[in-house]
């Protein structure tokens, strides 16, 4: 014994190897450092990362394939489709190949043998329809075709989905042939003296036969259907009806080019005090007693001439419309491409009071696009919802409520002003217009005075470092017509880096008039920072939560419990469990809604692998600019889910659907600046 203990090196004992070492910083320096306290116990090397020429293991193992063109992209579509891979969805629901009704001109496979014999082995586990005593509306596609009581469920007999605000065909094609009416958005628009942003079309001499929204047949006469809502007057002159279809433009699309925005017309003090203290319509009677032919330039008939356009622009005051109480509810932040549907539904379930879908762009919803569409579908478990749309021009801003106020089931309508992206703020649109305020104020007037439902903006608190605009937009933007504002504590310039300024989200909220609800944002990552900031300052409605529910979707239990919950590895998994089934739901339990489903789930384990459990840490709670060390879990599960490499995030999807198809990438989509230099653009 005492030779092989002479026979050791002499710095290979822990007590040699500790002296060598330099002294471990305290907790307190750590987190000085932005440094994540992690236990001694935990601790080990830095791993050794691979030279670049091996980082394609990282994906999978596979070889990034060369670009190809759209051209040959859509080639490979059409063959694959002829393949027996791809049956014909009437043939997967029903089981019977004679059931599509375009029989053999249909461009998919109508073969079943075919198909079933190269068909992947069923997944593990049990349909997620089945589970909510629905009929599989995939049928033979379903990869959990074993589990199906009736594998040919006849399409009939599905039950009810429980999503809403899908969009209509007819709808759809309106908008694809830009005939689908606006007659409160180009009402308000000309009362305010704006010009909209019009796309001139080839077949702009046939623009005035536009089909009636209400009337999808295109039936009738269309010559003696007012344009004017009924709603708002049901004896409105003719003549002014033809004159503001004539005058009606079409929505603000992509390859457009748009025209500047003229100022409003100025007006005296006087009138504008009028304004806010009568309204509108007030002001308009005033001005039509004085001069009956003047209204906003349209020759108007002296006939019947006041109590149109009186009716045309009367607006419910603001004490008239619906409000919604912001106070200290659970708010989760619209997030961007992870702030799905079946991400919601289980934030809902975590105890999230309000949700918001993903931003939309105005200009792809006016174009009727079905991908943008998707992203104000509607869960029934989201019983106070919003939707968040983009867009740079008020009549552009105005369609698009009244459009929603039409088509979609919401609880209110959030307008972006904070977007920081480059594609967003290069069209004019996000962040950019805090540079424009007059144009913000143009904006929250023309969308608010076309909807019933309550208005909120989102803003940051400037677009260049050092100079905050969110102050002087508060303590007006009621008066325009909002009804609540949230404030991101950065500025576009900052993006995500450095900690949010809620000093100055707290000057903003005492700017506020009492009746406007101020919404702060902003590194929210624990009970006790929600508590912090809501008592903060007495004219804080609530907190609106967005990275923090990345991380950890269960912040919203750990607030109602207040508590800081030690969540073990497998509490963590059965969430992943839960978002699995709703994503299957959502996209389908068939092989495409398998990988749609798998590549949203990645993308949220890319934000996940940031948090560190409660139980290895010196000091909690966690903060959201934490570096976090190198470290093990408690366990090997643990450990899997703290990784940050986009292999280990491809072993957990296929713990939860499968082997991973034959060839798969996955590169994270968003790469947070949280705790990296500043993106300054």
């Amino acid at each position: 014994m005492a030779a092989a203990a002479a026979a050791d090196p002499p710095d290979s004992s822990p007590a040699a190897t500790a002296a060598s070492s330099p002294p471990r910083p305290s907790p307190e320096e750590l987190v000085a450092r932005a440094v994540a306290p992690v236990k001694p116990a935990f601790l080990r090397p830095p791993p050794v990362r691979d030279a670049p020429k091996d980082e394609s293991k990282a994906n999978g193992g596979a070889v990034v394939a060369e670009k190809k063109s759209k051209r040959q992209l859509k080639r490979e579509r059409k063959q694959e489709q002829k393949s027996s891979s791809h049956l014909c969805i009437e043939v997967g629901k029903s089981g019977n190949a004679s059931s599509c009704k375009y029989g053999d001109s249909c461009r998919f496979s109508h073969d079943i043998d075919a198909y079933l014999a190269q068909k992947p082995a069923d997944l593990e586990g049990m349909c997620p329809f089945a589970t909510v005593d629905q009929l599989c509306p995939y049928g033979l596609t379903c990869r959990f075709l074993g589990t199906h009581k009736d594998t040919h469920a006849a399409s009939g007999n599905l039950s009810e989905k429980h999503e809403i605000n899908t969009l209509n065909k007819d709808i759809q094609k309106l908008l694809w042939k830009n005939k689908y009416k606006f007659p409160k958005a180009s009402a308000q628009i000309k009362l305010l003296g704006l010009k909209e942003v019009i796309k001139s079309k080839p077949n702009a001499a046939n623009d005035d036969k536009k089909v009636n929204h209400d009337n999808l047949d295109g039936n009738g006469d269309e010559k003696t259907e007012p344009l004017c809502n009924p709603l708002i007057n049901a004896e409105c002159d003719s003549t002014l009806c033809e004159e503001l279809d004539r005058s009606e433009g079409e929505p603000l699309i992509d390859n457009s080019i748009p025209c500047v925005e003229p100022r409003p017309t100025k007006k005296s003090k006087v009138e504008s005090d009028e304004i806010d203290k009568h309204g509108a319509g007030t002001l308009n009677a005033k001005a039509e007693s004085e001069d009956p032919n003047l209204s906003n330039g349209l020759e108007v008939p002296s006939n019947n001439a006041s109590s149109c356009r009186t009716d045309l622009i009367a607006t419910p005051h603001l004490r008239e419309k619906k409000i919604i109480d912001f106070r200290e509810k659970l708010y989760l932040a619209p997030l961007t491409t992870v702030g799905n549907l079946p991400f919601r539904r289980l934030c809902k379930t975590l105890g999230a009071d309000i949700t918001c879908g993903e931003m939309a762009m105005c200009t792809n919803l006016l174009q009727g696009q079905a991908s943008e569409w998707a992203l104000l579908r509607r869960h029934s478990s989201e019983d106070l919802f919003g939707v968040q749309i983009c867009g740079a021009y008020p009549d552009t801003v105005a369609r698009t409520v009244e459009l929603v106020d039409n088509e979609c089931s919401v609880d209110f309508i959030d307008i972006n002003m904070g977007c920081p992206i480059d594609i967003v703020v290069n069209k004019g649109a996000g962040s950019s217009l805090l540079t424009k305020p007059m144009r913000i104020k143009s904006i929250v007037q023309a969308a608010s005075t076309v909807t019933e439902k309550p208005l909120t903006v989102k803003v940051r608190t400037a677009f260049f470092e050092g100079r905050n605009r969110a102050d002087s937009i508060v303590s007006d933007i009621y008066d325009w017509g909002a009804s609540a504002i949230t404030v991101h504590g950065r500025s576009r310039q900052q993006r995500y880096s450095k900690l949010a300024d809620w000093d100055y989200i707290y000057q903003c909220a005492q700017k506020a008039p009492n009746q406007l609800h101020v919404v702060g944002n902003g590194d929210v990552f624990s009970f006790t920072d929600w508590n912090k900031h809501v008592s903060g300052c007495s004219k804080i409605s609530t907190c609106m939560i967005a990275r923090g529910a990345l991380i950890k979707p269960w912040i919203f239990t750990e607030i109602k419990e207040q508590r800081h919950w030690d969540i073990t590895s497998g509490e963590r998994f059965n969430i992943l469990k839960d978002f699995v089934s709703f994503g299957l739901e959502h996209w389908g339990s068939d092989s495409k809604g398998v990988e749609t489903t798998r590549y949203f789930l990645l993308e949220w384990l890319s934000y996940t692998c940031r948090y560190i459990p409660v139980g290895l840490l010196d000091v909690i709670p966690q903060r959201l600019n934490w570096r976090p060390p190198s470290y093990c879990g408690r366990d090997d599960l643990e450990t899997l889910m703290i990784s940050d490499s986009a292999a280990d995030w491809i072993r957990i999807s296929e713990m939860l659907l499968g082997k991973v198809p034959e060839g798969f990438t996955f590169i994270p989509k968003h790469k947070s600046n949280a705790y990296d230099r500043a993106e300054n653009g």
